[in-house]
């Protein structure tokens, strides 16, 4: 682009008959069947809606200023009938008095328009437009091709039976922005007028869908500022959730005062606060965010976040205080319990997402910064500022007050609180009391339905065997269907289906028929003049049968595979053929500067020939600048300053003109997918790969040939889309799998359970992605990316606090984790997230409804799934070993205590409230855990 300037920009109406029949036309050769749109009240329509939009702007910014004009020296328009617009009119010089010219012919047959356009389209340059170049018919008319045919969109009678026509005003772009300001101006003014005209004005026998270069990027920005309400609903949602879960409330008198709004509260900001300390840093670097990374990383962070506050809360709310332990205390030991695996987590995910970093996909690369900064901040406010807060909070509703506004509770209302009883009761009264005053969890239900009903179940005899069976069945079900997943992101999935632009990408879809331009562009080093160079280019006569223009004409016949549809211009033929008519198109003036051949009073060039009826060095070298600059009409249609002035880069050198960079257009064939695209970019490059090695062979050069089309650039990513998601996915996991095994003491069996699980958790997403029609693109890998974070969350607190457990059992371990961990996690995490990603399910636009509530859905699930199911039964099947060092450990404090309490019974006769140790008479294997409430002196999560 910057080569040749930027592609120019398109604004467009696809307009349909609606309601009118075919119209019939009596010839010579028989009855002629033509399609709605040539029907003439309806194509006078096109004419009034076609000559207002060329007037729109006028005078300070109409389409004359901005639009592209082949055909003027200065590339701008001196008036609109100047300004390149393909239109059916244009074959009618847009002039009515053209259009309703009857004569007879030599079979007193009656002709009218209907023959001047067979007339015209069959020969374009018969008739040309009143900018000064030709209409191509298929360009101008749709619907003339069936669903599924990509090819003979040139065979004589196809045109007639179109069912569209095509409105197509060309404007020039640019890279300044400064300069693309008026072209951005009137696309507004011409959006606004189809609106309204499209709202008030339409005819009831017209259909119309219109759009401008600038229409996606538009739709884009206002569908995020629409979804915006979805979003705030969803964290809204996730907010009052955590809020309430992370309390105990009992009635809604007393709302204020035991929900934990102001924690939660805080715990939000946190996490927003960590989300733009990321992107501020990011910003100040210079390393931009991409939407997909600002709507992504917030659900992320909230995620973990919110899991480790309710770790950090629940703990702390299940560890009674001890006698005369202050509430700084009472935290500091429970932070000591909660911190290691907290730690492990958060080490384990910016880690992961580091490494993530070395994607080559920009959006993964992006993500995976902006996360891996924003989850370290947010554990590093977490261990600090929301220990802080609790600390706070805890203190305030000891004392009876609201958090928020210090009111204080009434005395007839009000519970004991914790100092209260710890100065007027002894200790097992203040136990009691402490009970009353705190459930085991906050999410009380949730940790009796663990205790009671969940555990027993899943850890059955009968059914742990069946929960192995059913995971690897869904593990190889989803392995089967994962080649099937399509690669891609259709257009219309970018906008609502109430928007104008989604009606136009229907249209599309269904009426284009020609495929968006191609170019073939050979790079520097060959010398034009030379024949041997020209023969391994030109496809006239004389040249190479596996010409670079042949082998293009070739591909054009084989369009169904090569997706190539039609053979390309060629500036170096046409060269030849307007240097053969001196006397026509070849004009100089008597200094021998160049000389338009339409102006009266010019010489002929003096032109040599070779031998072969080409012009030889001398002249090639002389007089192609002037080629270029000679405009076509009727008289000398070769004229190439309209086709190919940007076609052909020229340069001087020892005062002489050269060929530098040039390219050869065509167009593509119709793209109705992601996957054609795609194939269409695959095909050119390995047509273009097969130019180059024919030239360098030939010609013994360097030279490579390359093709270039608008949608390169975004379709390229997925040439490579499976390949950019094994290898983040894979880093990810190495790295998860390192920082466990080192954070774990180098327990190796933990660390590969924890990365097996995260694996086959991943693996499921990406198989299910096939049953709910969500494609493999930039989006989704960043969001299986963010899985593999959210699945450490599911899976790392689980593994550490089943390998902290001191029970000799791996039932008994796994019980334990389950229920203190396990159901942390669920009403944590899982019930957060679930409640926020509901309300996405009524989004506007599919993106959010497929890439955001789908997937998201699926993540919630499978983590779900795997870290509170299929994780607790692999643990009590293959689980690492109780740690017998610290088994023995706990042993002898438990000893020394014991010890203690035994001199306490003799001198106060205080009888032990130990419910960690046994006795020397227990046979058991286990230390004893009776309750819930049994870990108030001992560390099960370091």
């Amino acid at each position: 682009e910057k080569q040749y300037e930027p592609i120019y920009r398109n604004e467009q109406e696809k307009v349909t008959a609606s309601g009118i029949q075919n119209v019939l036309h009596n010839t010579s050769n028989g009855v002629i069947e033509f399609g709605p749109v040539f029907n003439k009240t309806f194509l006078y329509e096109i004419k009034k809606l076609q000559d207002r939009l060329e007037m729109l702007g006028k005078p300070l910014s109409g389409l004359e200023k901005i639009c592209f004009a082949p055909m003027s020296s200065s590339g701008s328009a001196g008036a609109e009938s100047h300004c390149a617009v393909q239109s059916i009119w244009g074959y009618y010089n847009n002039d009515e008095t053209v259009f309703n010219r009857t004569a007879k012919d030599r079979e007193g047959f009656s002709t009218n328009y209907l023959d001047r356009f067979m007339k015209c389209s069959q020969n374009p340059y018969r008739c040309l437009a009143p900018y000064g170049g030709p209409i191509d018919p298929a360009i101008a008319l749709g619907g003339f091709l069936d669903a599924n045919d990509a090819k003979d969109s040139h065979l004589d009678g196809v045109y007639q039976k179109a069912t569209a026509v095509i409105i197509t005003f060309i404007i020039k772009n640019h890279h300044d922005e400064h300069k693309l300001k008026p072209a951005l101006e009137w696309e507004s003014l011409f959006l606004d007028f189809m609106k309204n005209w499209t709202t008030h004005e339409k005819p009831e026998f017209l259909d119309v869908a219109f759009s401008a270069e600038r229409s996606v990027q538009d739709q884009l920005e206002e569908e995020s500022k629409s979804e915006l309400k979805t979003i705030t609903l969803s964290y809204v949602i996730m907010f009052l959730y955590v809020s309430i879960a992370l309390g105990h409330v009992k009635n809604l008198s007393m709302l204020l005062y035991t929900s934990k709004i102001s924690l939660g509260f805080g715990g939000v900001v946190m996490v927003l606060v960590s989300v733009m300390a990321s992107a501020g840093l990011f910003g100040y670097i210079g390393l931009p965010a991409t939407i997909i990374t600002l709507e992504v990383m917030p659900f992320l962070v909230l995620a973990i976040g919110v899991d480790n506050m309710f770790i950090i809360v629940q703990t702390f709310q299940r560890e009674k205080r001890l006698s005369g332990e202050t509430v700084e205390h009472h935290i500091a030991r429970t932070l000591g319990k909660v911190t290691s695996s907290i730690l492990l987590t958060s080490i384990s995910e910016t880690v992961c997402f580091l490494l993530g970093s070395m994607s080559d996909m920009p959006a993964v690369k992006g993500f995976a910064l902006y996360a891996a900064v924003a989850l370290f901040i947010d554990f590093l406010l977490q261990i600090t500022c929301f220990v802080s807060l609790l600390t706070l909070d805890t203190k305030t509703q000891n004392a009876g007050l609201q958090f928020i506004s210090c009111a204080k509770k009434s005395t007839t209302s009000r519970h004991p609180s914790v100092d209260d009883i710890s100065t007027n009761r002894d200790v097992d009264t203040r136990h009691d009391l402490e009970s009353d005053n705190f459930d085991p969890s906050p999410s009380f239900g949730v940790y009796q339905f663990f205790q009671t009903v969940y555990i027993p179940f899943l850890l059955s005899k009968y059914v742990r065997p069946l929960v192995i069976v059913a995971f690897l069945l869904l593990l190889s079900s989803s392995i089967v269907v994962i080649p099937n997943i399509e690669i891609g992101l259709d257009k219309e999935l970018s906008v609502s289906e109430s928007s104008y632009v989604y009606k136009y990408f229907t249209f599309l879809t269904k009426y284009l028929s020609m495929g968006p331009p191609v170019y073939f562009v050979i790079t520097e080093g060959l010398n034009y003049s030379d024949t041997n160079v020209q023969n391994a280019i030109c496809s006239s006569a004389r040249c190479d049968p596996d010409s670079l223009v042949a082998t293009i004409y070739s591909a054009s016949t084989w369009s169904n595979k090569t997706h190539i549809a039609a053979p390309s211009n060629s500036w170096l033929d046409d060269y030849f053929g307007w240097s053969a008519s001196p006397e026509e198109c070849c004009k100089m003036t008597e200094s021998g500067h160049f000389c338009p051949h339409s102006m009266m009073g010019c010489d002929e060039c003096n032109l040599t020939p070779n031998s072969i009826g080409r012009p030889n060095v001398d002249s090639f070298e002389k007089f192609i600048s002037f080629f270029l600059k000679d405009n076509p009409d009727q008289f000398c249609v070769k004229g190439g300053h309209a086709a190919y002035s940007q076609a052909v880069n020229l340069y001087e050198y020892n005062n002489r003109t050269h060929v530098g960079a040039t390219h050869f257009q065509t167009f593509h064939t119709v793209m109705r997918s992601s996957k054609d695209y795609y194939s269409a970019l695959i095909q050119a490059r390995s047509l273009a790969e097969n130019m180059t090695q024919v030239l360098q062979h030939k010609l013994n050069t360097t030279v490579t040939v390359f093709p270039y089309s608008v949608f390169y650039v975004f379709f390229e990513q997925y040439l490579t889309s499976w390949k950019d998601m094994f290898s983040s996915l894979g880093i990810s996991l190495l790295s998860i799998f390192l920082v466990s095994l080192v954070l774990m003491g180098f327990n190796l069996s933990a660390a590969c359970i924890i990365v097996l699980t995260i694996f086959m958790t991943i693996i499921n997403i990406i198989g299910f992605m096939f049953w709910f029609g969500i494609s493999l693109n930039a989006l989704s890998i960043v969001n299986l990316v963010m899985a593999i974070g959210i699945s450490v969350e599911f899976c790392s607190h689980f593994v550490h606090s089943f390998t902290n457990s001191i029970h000799v059992s791996s039932i008994e371990r796994v019980s334990e984790s389950l229920s203190k961990t396990g159901s942390s996690v669920f009403s944590g995490i899982t019930l957060t997230k679930f409640g926020g990603i509901i309300v996405l399910a009524f989004a506007r636009s599919k993106i959010f409804k497929i890439f955001y509530f789908r997937m998201y859905f699926l993540i919630v699930v499978f983590g779900a799934m795997h870290g509170l199911v299929f994780l607790p039964v692999l643990l009590s099947y293959i689980g690492p070993p109780m740690n017998r060092e610290k088994y023995k450990y706990y042993q002898n404090k438990c000893q020394e205590e014991e010890t203690t309490r035994r001199m306490k019974r003799l001198n106060k006769k205080n009888k032990s409230n130990n419910k960690y140790c046994h006795n020397k008479n227990n046979n058991n294997t286990s230390i004893v855990h009776n309750n819930e409430d049994n870990d108030k002196n001992e560390n099960y999560y370091y």
